[in-house]
This record gives structure tokens, sequence and C-alpha cells, in this order.
């Protein structure tokens, strides 16, 4: 009877042509906690460890009287029985499934199931593939753990089975998608559509979008009407944002988009809203060597240039004197809607002291200031109402040959006339010298008519010679013979003419009578600047 049955069974399954390898389908007549009990129909009935047919997070998924696949491990064991594997069975399938995907370069999903040098670890349905760093996405990542664990669609690009090897990639299969997207994207795309994008990226000058296989460019002009110094003021990587394509190059499949574009333009009636000299409080919202920014509203920004904070100090430092996010008031002083720039004035909210001082005082006025500083052009002097006035180097002294840095010094106080009151330009003209009579007005009144006086000469220059009357006064005299010129020099004294008076320039315009030679009178008189009035008519009248 055993050698009927034994040519039965072999008759079977040399008909059903199962072979050792062979997936065959078998039900499961019984399960415990060790084993599952498999029916296929052959010799025996068959046993398989119960670890087999546990998934990923070690759940069994079957039940008595389903029918699945097995892999005939061994026809006959060393015991008789047929030794089957429902492991071997899974991974064969998932190997026709790999070799057919590859062939046919079409996706294929797993789940990342851990990380390895130089990329990650991918269950194709037990089946280990590699996925290199390089490959996993269209950009580098630097955290992998939010990949772990996550099923994933890639595609095959090598295939070697005999060494059990396979490299996957997840990039090809994003940029075919990109590719699709991209294509029809491009012909659906137009300047003013509004679509929904990712921020991919964000760089000193604007932020990349993803708009879905295709990237544009929101320039950091275009994200808010204000003033925005990082794009990470207002965007963050992996947000979703609307945006609206204000420009498109199709030949070179460029894209410029606008987020700023989506709200109201709050610069297109501004003027209107905000006259020239209209009083406004706002918020500091960034500070420069050159001035503060100041917040009127949303999307509207103003500047308050440094020489607008204070009537006295020009040179203010903002960051001395203000915080961000402070709140101030100021003065609209201009607003270019063109270039959308408006210039603030936070001084024109206080007194201006120019005025209080032109109340105070009048042109001629005598005040006391004290010496700030010296310069080459003249002197700066601290007056009432705390505002400074100058005294430029040709109102100092009548003669403008003397020292001022000798005979002044920071810190003393002084007494000058007031010359001249700007306010617009917020200037104080002083003088020292009007204190006192021009020497030629002074000179002038003691001379009389056709009187001949001595002068020195200082310079010989191109038909003019320059001789100095008294301290303080200078003479011309006009020449064009060059027999003058050779019996002259510099030093030498000789008698003049007053021929005309030029008050405005304080010259005296001199005609030049005779040469004096250095006899006893001239030594006698060496440091006397003028003659005797009849003495010098009588030795001109003696010489003729």
């Amino acid at each position: 009877m055993t050698e009927i049955f034994g040519k039965l069974f072999k008759k079977s399954i040399k008909k059903n042509n199962i072979k050792q390898g062979s997936i065959i389908k078998g039900k499961i007549i019984d399960i415990d906690h060790k084993n599952v009990v498999i029916d296929s129909g052959l010799k025996s009935e068959s046993y398989i460890p119960i670890e087999q047919f546990k998934n990923s997070k070690g759940k069994i998924n079957i039940k008595v009287n389903d029918n699945i696949e097995v892999l005939v491990d061994n026809i006959s064991g060393g015991y008789g029985e047929t030794i089957l594997s429902r492991e071997k069975a899974q991974k064969y399938k998932s190997w026709l499934n790999i070799e057919k995907s590859y062939k046919k370069s079409t996706i294929i999903k797993g789940t990342i199931s851990g990380k390895v040098k130089g990329g990650l670890t991918v269950d194709i349905k037990g089946i280990k593939a590699f996925l290199p760093g390089s490959l996993i996405d269209v950009k580098p990542i630097k955290d992998y753990s939010e990949l772990e664990n996550k099923k994933l669609e890639f595609k095959i690009i090598k295939l070697d089975k005999n060494n059990n090897n396979i490299v996957i990639s997840r990039k090809a299969v994003i940029l075919s998608e990109n590719n699709f997207e991209r294509e029809k994207l491009i012909k659906d795309i137009y300047e003013g559509l509004i679509l929904e994008g990712i921020v991919k990226n964000l760089t000193d000058y604007g932020a990349f979008i993803d708009l879905g296989g295709l990237d544009g460019l929101l320039h950091i002009t275009d994200i808010a009407w204000k003033r925005v110094k990082h794009p990470n003021e207002i965007l963050k990587i992996g947000e979703k944002i609307n945006v609206k394509i204000i420009k498109f190059d199709k030949e070179k499949v460029r894209v410029s988009l606008g987020l700023k574009q989506l709200t109201k333009d709050p610069w297109k009636n501004i003027d209107k809203k905000y006259p020239i000299k209209s009083k406004i409080k706002g918020k500091i919202t960034n500070l420069t060597d050159y001035g503060c920014f100041i917040e009127i509203e949303e999307g509207i920004e103003g500047l308050a240039h440094i020489s607008e904070i204070d009537w006295k100090n020009k040179n203010i430092n903002p960051f001395k004197l203000f915080n961000i996010g402070e709140s101030i008031k100021a003065i609209i002083l201009n607003i270019d809607k063109k270039k959308r720039r408006i210039s603030l004035g936070i001084k024109q909210c206080k007194p201006n002291p120019w005025i209080d001082f032109n109340k105070s005082y009048k042109i001629g006025d005598i005040v006391y200031g004290t010496i700030k500083s010296i310069t080459d052009f003249g002197i700066f002097l601290k007056l009432n109402k705390n505002i400074n006035g100058l005294i430029h180097t040709s109102d100092i002294s009548w003669n403008q040959n003397s020292d001022i840095k000798k005979k002044y010094k920071k810190g003393d106080n002084i007494k000058v006339c007031i010359l001249q009151i700007d306010i617009e330009k917020e200037r104080i003209s002083l003088g020292i010298k009007q204190l006192t009579e021009d020497p030629i007005n002074k000179y002038i009144k003691i001379q009389k008519n056709n009187t001949f006086i001595k002068t020195k000469i200082i310079s010989i220059e191109k038909n003019i010679i320059k001789v100095l009357v008294e301290e303080g006064i200078k003479g011309y005299i006009n020449y064009n013979s060059d027999k003058i010129k050779k019996k002259i020099k510099i030093n030498n004294l000789i008698i003049t003419k007053i021929n005309n008076i030029d008050f405005k320039k304080r010259i005296l315009y001199l005609n030049i009578y005779k040469k004096i030679k250095k006899d006893k009178y001239n030594k006698k008189n060496k440091n006397n600047n003028c003659f005797n009035t009849m003495l010098e008519a009588f030795k001109i009248a003696k010489l003729k």
C-alpha cells in the first residue's frame, strides 16, 4: 500500500511540474504560537515558522482556510516531509516585480528602513535596496530622520540579482514628475495668474518658489510694500504661499513672482492721505549712520535724515538717540511717489531756535559768545539759545595778515557783532572787526585833498605796484613803463598821491610821484609812515 502511494505521489508531482524552488499554492489548516500548518496537496502537511508571516509591525494578517503562495524548499526532507517557505516565496515574487520594473523603467514602491554609510536602505517587499544620499531628492537633505519608515516611490537604476545588489533613485521619480508638471504649467501659465507655491530657498535678493515642477523668483522688492532687509523676515523654507505671476519669459522659461501685488498698494493716494507739513506718529523700524526709518503705516516707511533730527547738531548718531520699535512723532517734508520715498523731519516737531534767535536779536546787535572751535576759515562761536555762529576769517580783523590762532583760543568768551541771520540756511554770520571803525575810513577823514603820502612797496606785479599806506590799509599803483619797474624795489619808500578810493574792496588807488632817497631825514623818521603835508609839498616844489 505504501509503495502504491509513493508511486502516485511521484506521478502527481511530475504531472504538476513541481520541483524544488517552485511557487505553489497552499491552504492554511492550522495556526499555533510557533507554526502555521499548510496543506499544499503534496506528500504531507508542512510546518512554516510563524515569524515568516509577521509584517514590519510584528502583526500576523492571516487566518485558517486562507490560500497563500509558498516556495517549495525541499520536496522530501530528511523525515519524509515537504519543506515550504513563505518568506522565500515573497522574496521570489518581489524579485520578479523588481526585474520587471527595472526592464520597463517603471516606478516601484518601497519603505525607508534605515540609514547606512552614503545613504539609506529601502525595503521593497522584503528585498533590501540601497538609496544613495545624492539620489534621495533634487536638493541636498541634511536630516534623513523625516524619511524613516515612509513609503515612497523609486526607480531602479542598477540591478545585480546574483550579488543581491539593487540601487534605486527617488530623485529620478521627482524629476520625472516635475518634468510632466513643468510642461503642463508652462502651457497654462500667464501674467496675472495667482498660484500656490512652496518656498524652496531664501537668498539675500529674494526667494525661490516651487510652483510644482517650475521655480519662480520672488524678488525681495516684491515681497512686501514695506522695506525688507532679508526674505527670512517674512518667509520660511517649506512654507506654502500664494503668489502672482508678474512676468513670464517663455523663451528663457523665467518666472518673476509677486507677493505684495496680492494686496492693495498703500502708496496709491499717499500724498492725499499725508499732506506736506502734516504731523504723523510712527514706529522706528531701522537705524543707519545717515538717519532712521519710520513706519507710518503697514507698508509705508519714511526716512528722517540726520540733518532733520536736531536743529543744532548736524552730525548726530541715531544709534545713541533712538531704539528700534520706539514710537516717535515727525513731520512730512516731501513725498516722491515715483521713487516711493518719504522725507520726514523730527526736529520740526520742536521749536526752531533760529526763529527764536531772530525774534530776540537783529543785525548790528552786539552779543557775547564762547569759542567752540577755530578752523582755517574762521571761528565757531556758541551763542545764546545754544546755537552756533561763524566769524569768517575776513571778518576777524581789518588786518588780514593777523594770526587768529595766536590771538584766540577755544573756550574764550568774546564780544561780536551780528552781521546776518539766515533762518532758512540756519546760519548766523558774526564779525569782530565790525566792533571798530574801518581804518581806511578813519584815514580818509583826516586826509586833505591833494595830500602827498609816503608808502612802502610790498609787491611788484604786472602793471601793478602794491604798497602799504598804514597798518590795515593798502594801495595800488598802476604803471605801464618798464623804466619805473627798473628803478624801484620791494621795501622802497615812495611818495604817492591818492587818485581814487574803492571803499568796498578797501583799496586806495595811488599815483607815484617820487622815490625817497635814504637821507638823514629818512633815518630820523624811519618809523614814521606819514610826512607832514606842508613839508612834503615844499620838498616836491623844490625838486621841480
